[in-house]
């Protein structure tokens, strides 16, 4: 099994698999994040990987720069988004100015980092008053299919802190507030085998046990899905979005 590490840095293999697979996040969601700033906020997405936060920033009017460490996912953001503004850099080391920013937004990927050193990063590119928000999508696993896929794919890390304790942050920030949307995401089978190769387990895995995951989930469709007016199958896979604020002083 890979470590923690190699699953942190695979993703810029599967980043086409990402772009495809990935859900977006619910706007009244984003528009809470950013609910104690101003109009028209500049903001940074750290770990923006394809860019699935970072468009739903631009939708909710942010002025985005999109700051990811992995050159293949950047890649993929640029041709999507081609008007935002890119760097290559880290939760660790953002490559930008002190006090540059109205918010700092992770979407994804607070649970891959160094929280201590994160936090101080975070907070040296923050305008005073400035909003660290945190933001995950995880598959809602009361719906009895939904919890087989999650046994298929095993757990993911995020998904395993999100289940305990949660999130953590370190100076100069101090609580976090949290709030909750659920919503449902309508996914072909194309589509669900898209997000099932975009984890970090599938794409690290052995090609056998890849193998026997994508087989799997292939099985589960069939036997989950439904069709719609088109005659396309489908799924439609409930989610909740976790949204986590702190604001610094």
């Amino acid at each position: 099994m890979a470590t923690r590490d190699e699953m942190a840095a695979s993703f810029g293999s599967a980043a086409k698999e990402y772009e495809a697979g990935r859900p977006t996040y619910p706007a009244a969601a984003v528009r809470w994040l950013l609910a104690p700033i101003g109009p028209r906020p500049r903001v940074a997405d750290v770990g923006a990987g394809t860019g699935k936060l970072t468009a739903a920033l631009v939708d909710a009017g942010a002025d985005v720069i999109a700051v990811e460490p992995d050159a293949a996912m950047l890649a993929t953001l640029r041709e999507t988004l081609p008007a935002v503004d890119t760097l290559i850099g880290s939760a660790e080391r953002m490559n930008l100015p002190d006090e540059s920013v109205d918010a700092v937004a992770f979407g994804q990927a607070w649970h891959w980092v160094d929280v201590a050193a994160a936090s101080v990063e975070v907070g040296r590119v923050l305008k005073p008053g400035g909003v660290l928000g945190l933001v995950w999508n995880i598959r809602d696993e009361t719906t009895p299919w939904v919890a087989r896929l999650g046994a298929i794919m095993k757990g993911s890390h995020a998904e395993e802190m999100l289940a305990g304790a949660g999130p953590t942050v370190a100076a100069p920030f101090g609580t976090l507030e949290r709030r909750t949307w659920r919503w449902s995401r309508r996914l072909t089978r194309s589509e669900l085998a898209a997000m099932v190769r975009s984890r970090s387990y599938v794409i690290t895995a052995a090609s056998s046990e890849r193998d026997r995951i994508l087989a799997e989930v292939d099985e589960l469709f069939a036997a989950s899905c439904h069709p719609v007016e088109d005659g396309v199958d489908v799924v439609d896979l409930p989610y909740r979005t976790e949204v986590f604020r702190s604001i610094r002083g």
